[in-house]
């Protein structure tokens, strides 16, 4: 008796176990399942037959190939790149946004504040729209409709310090009438896509499609279908590949990323931590473009390191010059 009592008790502990077993991978399929529809966009083509490999490592032209050109040749190089700026803001950014202002968006040809409210401090395009992505969408409309001949655009958010010379300088001798869409590059399921803080460059031509495929709602909504809403930069990416525009990652001859996301403090403390014999050459890269997650203090900081300070009696000798606009009151 007492054993059929210990038999039938382990087969009961047995039935639970099994229970508890079976339990836990239903969860974690059904967790497993839950985060795969949250990136899951019905519109990105998933087959693999149909997935091809776009993303590539885009570089600025070489020092070597810069010398073949004639004194004449760069300068109506550097008379044809110029760059409308697109800064995205809110009043709650309001610290952040008087930095850009005051700093680098001065070395923009064209930059215009794009904001979901107004605010008297600063001129800026009022939107009237709270949804980030909605905001974007407008935003890069109404910079295209108002870009005046010029053709490239940076999208950058307040946080986000640039230096517009080393992003012309990348982009210097490609075509704007082809589609480019440039920066740090990220990736998501088969999404590959250019990371916000980093800050994100269009060519006009990309813009082009992207304007067009804003009016196709099943490929480019304005509200997304997955089971959570997609950030706006992964929406934009899967606009503009449906638009047959994929992103590249903005790298230097040596391979280091051209576009941070993080901040040149984080970024050089990580250095001095991970590699103390040899902090700078380990942390970025000479012809970095831009540096995510900055305060409005660090930005002041920059503007003095990059644009102010001068060694005398010293020489770079830089082949090319990259004039400021007219009227403009950059550094």
């Amino acid at each position: 008796m007492a054993g059929d009592v210990i038999t039938l008790s382990s087969s009961k502990m047995l039935s639970e176990g099994s229970s508890f077993f079976k339990g836990m991978v239903l969860g974690g399929v059904f967790c497993l399942v839950l985060s795969l529809l949250g990136t899951f966009s019905p519109t990105i083509p998933l087959h693999a037959e149909d997935h091809h490999d776009h993303h590539h490592h885009l570089k600025p032209v070489s020092k070597e190939d810069m010398q073949k050109l004639s004194e004449n040749e760069k300068s109506d190089l550097t008379q044809l790149v110029r760059v409308y700026c697109v800064i995205m803001v809110t009043p709650k950014s309001l610290a952040h946004w008087v930095a850009v202002n005051d700093t680098w968006s001065k070395h923009c040809d064209k930059a215009a504040f794009y904001t979901s409210e107004s605010a008297k401090v600063i001129d800026a395009i009022d939107l009237k729209e709270k949804d980030e992505w909605i905001r974007l969408r407008k935003a890069i409309t109404h910079a295209y409709e108002h870009a005046d001949g010029l053709r490239w655009f940076f999208i950058a958010r307040p946080t986000t310090f640039s230096i517009i010379e080393n992003l012309k300088y990348l982009v210097l001798v490609k075509d704007p009438s082809q589609p480019f869409y440039i920066g740090h590059v990220e990736k998501s399921g088969e999404l590959e896509y250019v990371e916000y803080d980093s800050g994100i460059v269009l060519s006009h031509e990309a813009v082009k499609r992207l304007i067009d495929i804003f009016n196709d709602e099943e490929k480019c909504p304005e509200q997304g279908y997955s089971l959570w809403k997609l950030s706006e930069e992964k929406q934009l990416a899967t606009c503009l590949k449906f638009s047959g525009v994929f992103a590249e990652n903005g790298e230097d001859a040596h391979g280091k990323g051209l576009f941070n996301k993080k901040s040149a403090n984080t970024l050089i403390s990580e250095s001095m931590s991970q590699n103390p014999d040899d902090v700078v050459e380990a942390c970025c890269s000479d012809m970095a473009i831009t540096y995510g997650g900055m305060s409005a203090s660090q930005m002041q900081v920059m503007m003095y390191g990059v644009y102010r300070l001068r060694a005398y009696g010293h020489s770079f000798h830089d082949s090319l010059i990259f004039l400021p606009p007219k009227n403009s009151d950059n550094d």
